[in-house]
């Protein structure tokens, strides 16, 4: 019985997917790493503000104008 549980329970890991056993930490002296990570995420959380401040201006002009 504890063969056929330990036989179910190898087929049931998917090969494909990463698992905690085999990741790796995040490499800062790569530079692909560093822009996907923190420059990208940087870019679109400015993005964001810049966009915001902008929609709540257009919102206190708008209420201003009425």
């Amino acid at each position: 019985m504890a063969i056929l549980n330990t036989i179910v329970a190898l087929i049931q890991i998917p090969r494909e997917v990463p698992h905690p056993d085999n990741n790796t930490p995040l490499d800062i002296s790569d530079p692909a790493d560093i822009i996907i990570y923190i420059v990208v995420p940087l870019i679109f959380l400015i993005l964001y503000l810049v966009m915001r401040k902008k929609r709540s201006k257009k919102k206190e002009s708008d209420e201003s104008n009425k």
